[in-house]
C-alpha cells in the first residue's frame, strides 16, 4: 500500500504541471518601450520575454518593440488603457499626469542611493503607487529601473549653477520637469525620448538630461559635447499591462508573467547600476567631456529646486508624502 501510494503521490506530482500548463494559452504580447536598443532598460525587457517562453513552454511569445517603435511614452499609455497595447515601461514620474502621487518620485534630489530607492519601491510606497494605476486601466508588474539622471549639452560646459542659465534643455512631458529646469535658469523644452537626437543635432535644443547608460546607448554623445554629474533625479520604471487585456487572462497566465516581471526586474535593476559607471567612463574614452560638481555647487542646485519639491510634495497625499520621506530616512539611518 506505501508504494502504491508513493507511486500515486509521484504520478500527481508530475501531471499538476502539465495541468498548469493546459491552461496557458499561445497567444503574442507585444512590449514597448521609448528606451533604445542595447540600453538597460531593453536588455530587462528582453530577458523576461526569455522567461516568459521558458516558463510558458513556448505558449506565450512576447515581442519587444525599443526605441519609440509603437510610439512615445504618452501614446503607449493611451494604447495601454485601450487595450490596443499590452505591455510597456517607463519613467514612474511620467505616470503623474494620470495619477498625480507619481511625480513624488521625481521630486529633485529625493534619492541619494539605490538602495532607498529599492525600499521605496518594493515596500508599501510602491503599493500604494500601483494600487492607484487599478482604476486607470493599468496593471503595475514590477518595478524596474532607468537610474541617476545627469546633465548634457552642446554649448559649453556646466561647473556652476549660472551655466545653465539660457540652456534649452530637453526634458521629460512632466510638470515637475519643467519646473525644476525653470528653476534652475534653464529653457526647459518637452519632448518625448525617440526626438531626442534630431532636436540636439539640429540645434532644437542644446542640452538634454538622461542617466549615463541611456546617453551611451543612444548615441548622444555623438551629438552632445559636455555632461555634468548631476544626479539631481532617480528614475524607477514602471512595467504595466494593460488592465483590459490582462483581464482576460487565467490566473496562470497572471501569475507566470508577474513572476516573470519580478524576475527580469531583479537582472534589469542590476543590469543597470552594473551600467552607470561603466557608461561614464565609456563616454569620457569617447571624447565626451564630464565635469563633476563640487559638494558647494551641488547644494546650491538642491537648494534652488527646494521649492518645486515644495510644491509637488504639497499637491501628493501627505500620507504617501510622510511614508515616502520615513521610508528614506530609516534606509539612510541604516535601521
Amino acid at each position: 500500500m506505501k508504494l502504491k501510494s508513493m507511486l500515486a503521490g509521484l504520478m500527481l506530482t508530475a501531471v499538476m504541471p502539465l495541468a498548469v500548463q493546459a491552461e496557458i494559452r499561445e497567444q503574442t504580447i507585444r512590449f514597448a518601450s521609448a528606451g533604445a536598443d542595447g540600453s538597460p532598460i531593453v536588455l530587462g525587457m528582453h530577458k523576461f520575454a526569455e522567461i516568459v517562453k521558458e516558463k510558458s513552454g513556448g505558449k506565450i511569445e512576447v515581442k519587444v518593440f525599443p526605441a519609440g517603435m509603437l510610439g512615445g511614452d504618452m501614446q503607449t499609455i493611451t494604447s495601454l488603457q485601450g487595450g490596443v497595447l499590452q505591455m510597456t515601461t517607463m519613467n514612474a514620474g511620467l505616470l503623474s499626469g494620470i495619477a498625480p502621487d507619481f511625480a513624488l518620485l521625481d521630486l529633485p534630489f529625493l534619492f541619494s542611493a539605490p538602495a532607498e530607492v529599492d525600499a521605496v519601491m518594493s515596500g508599501e510606497v510602491g503599493q500604494k503607487l500601483a494600487a492607484e494605476l487599478d482604476p486607470k486601466g493599468l496593471v503595475a508588474l514590477s518595478y524596474w529601473e532607468l537610474g541617476f539622471r545627469n546633465l548634457t549639452n552642446n554649448r559649453h560646459p556646466v561647473a556652476k549653477l549660472e551655466d545653465l542659465s539660457g540652456l534649452k534643455i530637453r526634458v521629460v512631458q512632466s510638470p515637475i520637469y519643467l519646473d525644476m529646469f525653470g528653476a534652475l535658469g534653464a529653457n526647459p523644452v518637452p519632448m518625448p525620448f525617440p526626438e531626442v537626437y534630431t532636436a540636439l543635432e539640429t540645434g532644437t535644443v542644446d542640452g538634454q538630461e538622461n542617466p549615463a547608460a541611456s546617453i551611451l546607448t543612444a548615441k548622444l554623445n555623438e551629438v552632445q559635447k559636455y555632461m555634468t554629474i548631476t544626479r539631481h533625479t532617480y528614475n524607477p520604471q514602471v512595467v504595466m499591462f494593460s488592465k483590459k487585456q490582462w483581464e482576460k487572462l487565467g490566473p496562470e497566465e497572471q501569475k507566470l508573467l508577474q513572476d516573470a516581471a519580478a524576475e527580469a526586474g531583479t537582472y534589469q535593476r542590476q543590469l543597470a547600476r552594473d551600467a552607470d559607471a561603466k557608461a561614464v567612463a565609456d563616454l569620457k574614452a569617447a571624447g565626451m567631456e564630464v565635469t563633476e560638481l563640487s559638494p558647494e555647487e551641488l547644494q546650491r542646485f538642491r537648494d534652488k529646486t527646494a521649492p518645486v519639491a515644495e510644491k509637488f510634495s504639497a499637491s501628493a497625499n501627505p500620507e504617501l508624502v510622510k511614508l515616502l520621506n520615513d521610508t528614506i530616512a530609516r534606509t539612510r539611518g541604516g535601521n
